[in-house]
């Protein structure tokens, strides 16, 4: 595989972490958030292939055919408990709307790494084929690690700016984004 191959792929799997970013840096996200968003997206980019190529050969034929769907149905998880957030907070159960919630709690790890492994079951796939070719393992996967934190980085800042202009509305924009890609991912 060259290396133009390599980016090719690894971008085609950031597309995914770049979309979703732009979502949850539209219900308004701190800079320390964005690089630990960043990172961890990265992280997962590294290992889910890796961890497809060492699987691949047993989960293969089973994980495979279905890991964009898993993706996907965590994406609408996701989406729709965000959505689910803003209505609760912005009626606070009395009928009353009420202003100034957080939308994805991006800070919690159990949701960063639901999104991170949600955005990354792509490249899990893809490690299971990796080790039917020749390939510089250890580059691709870190070629792949760099290209979706920069992607996850990117997104997440035009996200923020975006959210910005858009107002109070972006973080009820936001779940519907999270959804939406979900379906998307579903239905594909």
């Amino acid at each position: 595989m060259s290396l133009i191959t390599i980016f090719a792929v690894a971008f085609a799997l950031g597309i995914d972490a770049f979309s979703l970013s732009i979502g949850i840096g539209l219900s308004g996200v701190r800079r320390r958030q964005i690089y630990l968003v960043s990172m961890v997206v990265a992280l997962f980019h590294v290992f889910m292939p890796l961890t497809g190529l060492y699987l691949g050969q047993i989960l293969g034929s089973y994980v495979g055919p279905i890991a964009s769907k898993l993706g996907a149905i965590v994406l609408i998880f996701i989406g729709g408990r965000t959505l689910w957030e803003i209505y609760k907070e912005s009626r606070n159960f009395t009928g009353t709307p009420q202003a100034g919630f957080d939308v994805i709690s991006i800070s919690h790890p159990v949701s960063l790494v639901l999104m991170a492994a949600s955005v990354s079951l792509d490249a899990l796939t893809v490690g299971f084929g990796l080790g039917a070719i020749r390939v510089d393992l250890t580059l691709t996967v870190i070629i792949m690690g760099i290209i979706a934190g920069i992607m996850t980085f990117g997104g997440l800042i035009f996200g923020k700016r975006l959210s910005r202009s858009v107002g109070e509305k972006a973080e009820l924009l936001s779940g519907f984004i999270l959804v939406a890609i979900g379906f998307k991912l579903l239905l594909m």
